[in-house]
């Protein structure tokens, strides 16, 4: 199986985009759905929806569509917006996680209208938390960041502008971006009751994305 079969679909050439590089073969049911369940009880009716208090957006970072020549962030697509749990459920089914993602690739789910990039305004003065796990462990880690971020589960949830995972050859890791590394309560809150949620033993660290960005070996802000 090549590369790009590992995470595509079975369709036509013409008809893949971004969303069917993640897509799950079909047929295959994931946590949380329902053989069947498509349609309301009692035959036929509109299911109510439950809203989320933010919309937010899947994006997806392929490695196989980068050249050395790419800037950095040039490759990352967004996927689906969203904006109730019966949508994110939806997604979330129908993509590959990320421990079946190939090696390389970033999942980015972020607050509508905010890139995944340092350069965005409202990330340029923030940071990032980061969580590393051996390689094929990341899936729940991914799933509980996941629901406790667009379920409003941190005190200052405000201060979040999204999450990302990434595969490795050697590892993977999942990391919580903010808003104003400055911060230091909001910050300090955030990766302690992010490590409360996942259940987290280990020492996590926080980095600045400026310091990131203008040193080489950047020193961590903020432990907890």
């Amino acid at each position: 199986m090549t590369t790009e079969e590992s995470i595509l679909s079975n369709q036509d050439e013409e008809s893949r985009s971004t969303i069917t590089d993640l897509a799950l073969e079909e047929g295959e049911l994931e946590e949380g759905e329902i053989e069947g369940g498509d349609s309301a009880a009692g035959g036929g009716l509109e299911p109510a929806l439950h809203p989320l208090e933010h919309s937010w957006t899947l994006w997806f970072d392929n490695p196989t569509s980068k050249s050395k020549n790419m800037a950095w962030g040039s490759s990352i697509r967004p996927v689906y917006t969203f904006s109730t749990v019966e949508d994110f459920w939806g997604l979330y089914n129908n993509i590959n996680h990320p421990t079946k993602l190939v090696i390389g690739a970033d999942l980015h789910c972020f607050k509508n209208k905010i890139e995944p990039k340092w350069e965005d305004p409202i990330c340029a003065n923030g940071g990032k938390w980061t969580i590393n796990c051996p390689r094929g462990k990341s899936d729940t880690l991914w799933l509980y960041t996941l629901l406790a971020m667009i379920g409003e589960q941190f005190e200052y949830g405000d201060e979040i502008c999204g999450a990302v995972v990434s595969v490795r050859a050697k590892q993977e890791r999942v990391a919580i971006w903010t808003k104003n590394a400055s911060n230091e309560a909001a910050q300090i809150s955030i990766g302690r009751q992010w490590k409360e949620i996942v259940d987290y033993k280990e020492t996590i660290a926080f980095l600045v994305h400026e310091d990131a960005m203008q040193e080489k070996a950047p020193k961590n802000r903020y432990t907890v």
